[in-house]
């Protein structure tokens, strides 16, 4: 396999890198039933890559009657789980063959550093697909106690026709969070990739085609959210959706579901999340580069991002010192360059929304201690802001983007309060060197996740999903995630006492 090191290497792979641009539906590309299209371009350059189908209402319905006729047949819903595992192997095995032409697509269409696709996000949603595909045939039903004069068997069947609608800032793994247990299950899929990033969604639907998925199982849909994303929601055949992204479009689809046919929903929203830091933290370097992966990883764009530094008054200039020491470390460019960690915003759109953030920091006389102004094209230095209060919108809002928020407390009690001040609680940090602070913060803290001493969402054994307005209705990753696609069934069996 080629070595991706250089700018260089990037560049020739990219330059012969075929880019999907059609729809996937019933096994195979189609262009969008209006023949409509939209511009894909490279966040980083404005380069056009390519025009993808614009689906609307008519290519969900395609979809839908498509997944819905190979979920009845039973082509996958009712294959033998060892063969529905060797299928989803068979496909994670593709994947892992064009890992470095994935990781470059994923980097072209999102404005992320190549070096991360490779590293982190390529790589590990290959390693979510195998989880679960392992994990089917070490699923077991149930049987409830209930006596001599009955058998009750509790059996897990899967829900149907399932939705999938994606997020841009992981476009890979949050594709992997949701198929990989939905398929698992024995769904049939619709997905609806972000519009600003397809590409990978299609190539990996070309794979799992190639894999042996039967066709209609797996369809991508791509288009508007309005055209795609709100027919999705609405649409009768469709058993439950999965939605991962902003709060205030998981409402829509609570909506929707009320609207319809009361299919069920899982939403993964949107974060503030703290990193606490207490002036007993040990080895402080430790905890800096933390703080700064937990802020500046995937520039911020991250549902679990560290938005918000609480730290304890008496180690706060220390920490902040270290911290600008390590800033270097997170040298911003060209997205294509692997030397680089931080890429660019996904959209103008994007930029002037995060980067408006930045203005309301000098409204505010707030102290930038690093960073805190923009460069060519659309990529935001990391900003480090001092100084702010629970009263300012960097406080309250997420600005999902490179920008660190720093504010101060003296209790335990009062870096509680301070942390638990938000509508959201998807992840939170402590960074403590006492054992029982840990855990007494950590079970304090309202949020989905909590690390201790770290940064990070667990892995793929451990839940991931919020509280409060960060989630609704179940959980990515782990065996739970399979709850959301399986309806639980009772199957009750009556026992004579005697035999007759």
């Amino acid at each position: 396999m080629q070595q991706l090191s250089t700018l260089n290497d990037v560049t020739t792979l990219a330059r012969d890198l075929p880019l999907p641009d059609k729809a996937f539906i019933n096994g195979r590309f189609t262009a969008a039933a209006s023949g409509k299209t939209l511009a894909t371009t490279n966040p980083a350059t404005g380069e056009h890559l390519t025009d993808i189908a614009a689906c609307d209402a008519n290519d969900v319905d395609a979809a839908v009657g498509a997944a819905r006729a190979a979920f009845e047949a039973g082509s996958w819903s009712k294959l033998a789980p060892g063969e529905r595992k060797a299928v989803l192997l068979k496909l994670a095995d593709l994947m892992e063959q064009e890992i470095n032409a994935l990781a470059v697509l994923e980097s072209l269409d999102s404005g992320k550093p190549v070096s991360e696709c490779l590293a982190v996000d390529v790589p590990e949603t290959i390693h979510v697909l195998r989880w679960h595909a392992e994990a089917i045939d070490k699923l077991y039903d149930h049987t409830a106690p209930v006596g001599h004069g009955a058998m009750a068997l509790v059996v897990r069947e899967p829900i149907g026709v399932v939705g999938c609608v994606l997020p841009w800032n992981f476009p890979l793994l949050m594709l992997a969070w949701k198929i990989g247990p939905a398929l698992a299950a024995g769904c049939s899929v619709v997905v609806k990739p972000a519009e600003q990033t397809s590409l990978t969604a299609l190539r990996v639907a070309a794979l799992a085609s190639k894999a042996g998925l039967p066709a209609g199982v797996l369809n991508i849909v791509t288009g508007t959210g309005k055209e795609v994303g709100g027919p999705i929601g609405l649409h009768p055949d469709i058993d439950m959706v999965s939605f991962t992204g902003s709060t205030a479009t998981g409402r829509r689809f609570l909506h929707y579901a009320a609207e319809s046919n009361l299919k069920k929903v899982v939403l993964e929203c949107g974060g503030k999340n703290p990193a606490i830091v207490f002036d007993d933290a040990e080895d402080l370097p430790t905890v800096a580069g933390h703080v700064l992966n937990g802020a500046f990883w995937n520039m911020g764009e991250n549902c679990s991002a560290t938005s918000r530094l609480l730290v304890q008054e008496g180690v706060k200039e220390k920490l902040l010192a270290i911290i600008a020491e390590q800033m270097g470390e997170w040298r911003m460019g060209n997205p294509s360059d692997p030397q680089n960690k931080l890429g660019t915003m996904i959209s103008p759109e994007h930029f002037s929304k995060v980067s408006g953030y930045l203005d309301t920091a000098r409204k505010e006389g707030l102290r930038i201690v690093q960073g805190g102004d923009t460069e060519q094209g659309i990529y935001v230095q990391p900003t480090i802001i001092d100084g702010v209060t629970p009263q300012s919108a960097l406080f309250r809002e997420e600005i999902f983007g490179p920008v660190l928020c720093v504010t101060t407390f003296k209790t335990e009690a009062e870096a509680l309060a301070l942390a638990n001040d938000t509508p959201y609680g998807l992840a939170a940090s402590v960074y403590t060197g006492k054992l029982n602070r840990a855990i007494r913060v950590s079970r304090a803290i309202r949020a989905g996740t909590v690390t201790v001493n770290c940064f990070g969402e667990g892995d793929a054994t451990t839940p991931f999903g919020g509280y409060k307005q960060s989630g609704f209705g179940g959980r990515d990753k782990s065996v739970f995630a399979l709850d959301q696609y399986t309806e639980l069934k009772t199957i009750w069996i009556d026992v004579p006492s005697e035999a007759t």
